[in-house]
Parts: structure tokens; C-alpha cells; sequence
């Protein structure tokens, strides 16, 4: 098999330092190209750091993208008119943007993933479920737990789990969104779906959504204990998308859920 060339946007991130070390175990790819937002005089396994340019991705097959929003469509405007595919892993996109990105996918395979563990993109099925299950007559909120240095909240894997139970209600997520907390011991349910978000420590990821009755309470969480579950789901994604035409495609869709 033909090893696929990658790029890494955001390549001194987390998320970009974590998936360059997953590359090293995973035979499939190469990597051609790093970039970041910001000059940095360095290199990485031979490769000089650059910024979002044509040029920079011109023998690149596949980008994966963890950056910030701004950087996000700096990339897609590049990669549609090399007609590159994109691994979305940047969360903290608004509606317009998510609409934004829904038109690029016209022409380029995308896909984009709040969260790309295998097991949280299950959690999400299993709200679906649950949410459809219950019917209106228990209330749901989501809670989460992150590192000190994660910007933006709720973060994107608690907003999917939101438009889960959103869907599992056949309801207009943005018509169900409620209040967003940070930071608070407890938060409340309520006729929308409320959320905590927690900034602490060196925490990489928990998440939780529970459903009350009043008179019963029904929990389902994750815990993520090692960064590279991330990476490796995003490299797994990168293979599943080189088989793809255009269009966007999520971890529901590579994971076969119907």
C-alpha cells in the first residue's frame, strides 16, 4: 500500500505533537509538512515548521487540522483549490462556520470530529438512544473536565453530545441549547440542556451526560486516560477518508453507525 502523505496543522499543539509521535508507529503515513499559525525557527524530524500556503501543501494527500477556527478556514480555502482532504479534529466553531464548512465539503472530503476516541463517538450513539428512549419527560445536562489550558468551553465533544440528545428528541439542537456554566461544583437541569464545563490540572478529557426524571437519574461518562487515543483515531479517520469523494463525514459515519 502507498503510504499517505500528510501535513499537520497546529503541529506544536497538543494534539499536533501527540499525532506526530503516533505517525512514528504507524507505517501507513509520511509525513511531508508542518505548520503553525506563528513563525518558529525550528525543525521537526527533519521538516521545517511553515505556515498555511499553497506551496506548503502541494505534496501533501491529507491535512489534519487541530488548530483554532481562524486557522481552520485558512486551511480549507488552500486545500479546495489543491483539492486536498482534511481531518477536522478544531472545535469552537460557531453555526455560520459549521455552515461555512458544510459548503467546502462539496468539493473536498472532510471530516470533522469533535472528538475523534472511538469510544466517545460511542457515547454519543448511546445518548442518541437514550434520549429517544426516555422521551420529554426526564430533563439532561452535560458536564465536562479538562486540562487548565483548554481555551474554549463547552468543548466540542460536550456540544455533540448535546445535539445526541438533540437528535435522539428530533429536535433543533440550537433550539435546545440552555445555559453554559464554568467552573461550578453543580448546575441544574432545565427545560434546555444545561451545561458545566471544568478547567483543572492536566485532566485530558471527561465527559458526562445524565438524564433525571426526578424520581431517577440515568448516567452515562468517559474517561480518557492517554492522549493518543485521540491521535490514533485521527489517523485512523485519515485512512478511512482516502477512499472518500467529497462531501462531510463524521466518526459516526467511519464507524458505521446507522
Amino acid at each position: 500500500m502507498k503510504k499517505i502523505n500528510l501535513t499537520i496543522t497546529g503541529c506544536m499543539g497538543r494534539m499536533g505533537q501527540q499525532i506526530i509521535k503516533s505517525i512514528k508507529k504507524d507505517k501507513n503515513f509520511k509525513l511531508v509538512s508542518l505548520t503553525e499559525n506563528r513563525k518558529i525557527s525550528k525543525k521537526i524530524d527533519g521538516i521545517t515548521i511553515s505556515s498555511n500556503t499553497a506551496e506548503t501543501f502541494k505534496k501533501t494527500d491529507l491535512i489534519i487540522d487541530f488548530t483554532i477556527p481562524k486557522c481552520t478556514f485558512e486551511v480549507l480555502k488552500i486545500a479546495t483549490k489543491l483539492k486536498k482532504r482534511v481531518v477536522i479534529g478544531t472545535t469552537g466553531f460557531t453555526k455560520k462556520e459549521e455552515a461555512l464548512i458544510k459548503r467546502y465539503s462539496k468539493k473536498i472530503p472532510i471530516l470533522k470530529a469533535g472528538n475523534m476516541s472511538l469510544g466517545i463517538n460511542l457515547l454519543m450513539y448511546l445518548t442518541e438512544i437514550t434520549s429517544s428512549s426516555l422521551g420529554k419527560n426526564f430533563l439532561s445536562k452535560v458536564s465536562e473536565i479538562h486540562h487548565k489550558y483548554k481555551k474554549d468551553y463547552p468543548s466540542g465533544t460536550a456540544l455533540m453530545l448535546g445535539k445526541g440528545i438533540a437528535v435522539g428528541k428530533n429536535k433543533n439542537f440550537y433550539t435546545l441549547l440552555g445555559k453554559k456554566y464554568l467552573n461550578k461544583k453543580t448546575f441544574p437541569y432545565g427545560d434546555k440542556i444545561n451545561f458545566n464545563s471544568i478547567r483543572k490540572g492536566e485532566i485530558i478529557g471527561e465527559h458526562e451526560v445524565k438524564f433525571s426524571s426526578g424520581k431517577e437519574i440515568i448516567t452515562l461518562n468517559h474517561e480518557a486516560f492517554d492522549r493518543a487515543l485521540y491521535s490514533e483515531g485521527a489517523l485512523t479517520a485519515s485512512k478511512w477518508l482516502m477512499t472518500k469523494k467529497a462531501g462531510l463525514y463524521s466518526m459516526r459515519d467511519l464507524m458505521n453507525f446507522n
